[in-house]
C-alpha cells in the first residue's frame, strides 16, 4: 500500500510508520523535519496545519493519522490532501466521561472526563468532524501505550527504581486500574483494520485491566527485582510521585479482539521496554521527577 502516517518521529507515530516499512509498504511521513525520520520512510516535510500544496494531487491507499488533537487538526488535513482509501485515526479512551458504568463501550457516549480536560473534549470533537466528512473513516481509542519507544516517563520510571534497589510508593488502600496497549498490537490492529475494513468503525483498543501493583510488580520483574511497597498517604496527590492520574479506565475490546488475536503478554511487553530502555532512553524520555517529590515528603 502506498500509505500516509502524519507524525513518524515520535513514539507511536514512529512505530506506525516503522511497521508498514518493515512490511513492504510504501510509507510516507508528514512532519516539520525536526526530529530524525524514520528509515526507508519518504518525508512530507509540512505542518499538518498548513500543508500548503504539498499533499495536492496526492492519493493514498491509507491514511495512518496517529497526530489529531483538535477538529482543525482533521480538517487542514483533509483540505490539504489530493485523496485517499481507508483512513484511520488514533484517538483515546479520554473521550469517555469517568461516570460511566465500566467497562466502556463503543457504543457508550462520549463527554467530558475530570480527569482528562481539554485533552479528552478535543479528541472527541477531533473524531466528531472526522466522521462528519469522511463517514467510512474508522477510530481506534488506546488505553494507555506502552512499549519500545515510548517517550514517556511510565514504564522507565518503574525502571530506574527497580534497578537502583529503590521501594515503591503506592497510596494506601489503592484500588486503581490500568489498561495498557502494547505498541505493537496497535500497529498489528491498523493493519487488520486496513485490509478487512470492518463493519464496525469504532474501537477500544487494550488489554485485560492490571492493578496498578501489579503493573509495578511487572515493571520491576522486567528488571529481574521484585519491589519493596510503600503505601502512601490519601492526601498526597498521586501524579505527583505515579506516572499515571488516580483514575481507573477499563473499556470493553471485545470488538478489538475480534480482530487481533495473541496479545503481548504485559510482562512480556514490560521486557522488552526495558530493552529498548537501556540501549535508547536516556536521551529519548521525558522525565519527570517523581523521585524529587517523594524525597522532600516521604521517609526515603
Amino acid at each position: 500500500m502506498k500509505i500516509l502516517v502524519t507524525g513518524g518521529t515520535v513514539f507511536v507515530s514512529k512505530s506506525i510508520a516503522e511497521y508498514f516499512i518493515g512490511k513492504g509498504d510504501e510509507v510516507y511521513v508528514l512532519n516539520r523535519n525536526t526530529r530524525p525520520q524514520p528509515e526507508g520512510a519518504r518525508l512530507i516535510e509540512a505542518d499538518r496545519l498548513n500543508p500548503g500544496k504539498k499533499l495536492k494531487g496526492m492519493y493514498f491507499d491509507a491514511v495512518f493519522d496517529a497526530t489529531p488533537y483538535t477538529a482543525g487538526d482533521i480538517d487542514c488535513l483533509l483540505n490539504g490532501i489530493g485523496g485517499f482509501g481507508v483512513y484511520i485515526m488514533i484517538s483515546t479512551s479520554a473521550v469517555y466521561p469517568e461516570t460511566l458504568k465500566k467497562p466502556y463501550k463503543e457504543t457508550d457516549i462520549c463527554g467530558d472526563n475530570k480527569f482528562w480536560g481539554l485533552y479528552g473534549s478535543n479528541k472527541i470533537k477531533a473524531e466528531k468532524t472526522l466522521l462528519e466528512r469522511g463517514p467510512g473513516a474508522y477510530i481506534l481509542r488506546p488505553s494507555y501505550i506502552y512499549g519500545e519507544g515510548n517517550n514517556l516517563y511510565r514504564e522507565s520510571f518503574v525502571f530506574d527504581c527497580a534497578d537502583k534497589n529503590l521501594p515503591f510508593y503506592l497510596p494506601e488502600n489503592c484500588d486503581l486500574k490500568l489498561q495498557f496497549s502494547y505498541i505493537g498490537d496497535l500497529c498489528r490492529l491498523i493493519s487488520a483494520v486496513a485490509e478487512k475494513l470492518p463493519e464496525n468503525h469504532i474501537f477500544n483498543v487494550g488489554d485485560i485491566p492490571v492493578t496498578a501493583e501489579d503493573w509495578v510488580r511487572a515493571g520491576y520483574a522486567a528488571c529481574g527485582k521484585s519491589p519493596k511497597i510503600i503505601r502512601v498517604p490519601a492526601e498526597f496527590k498521586l501524579h505527583k510521585y505515579f506516572p499515571f492520574l488516580n483514575y481507573s479506565s477499563e473499556m470493553d475490546v471485545t470488538r478489538q479482539n475480534s480482530l487481533l488475536n495473541n496479545l503481548m503478554p504485559l510482562e512480556e511487553g514490560l521486557k522488552r521496554s526495558r530493552g529498548w530502555y537501556q540501549k535508547y532512553g536516556d536521551g529519548t524520555v521525558r522525565k519527570k521527577d517523581y523521585r524529587g517529590f517523594i524525597e522532600q515528603n516521604f521517609e526515603v
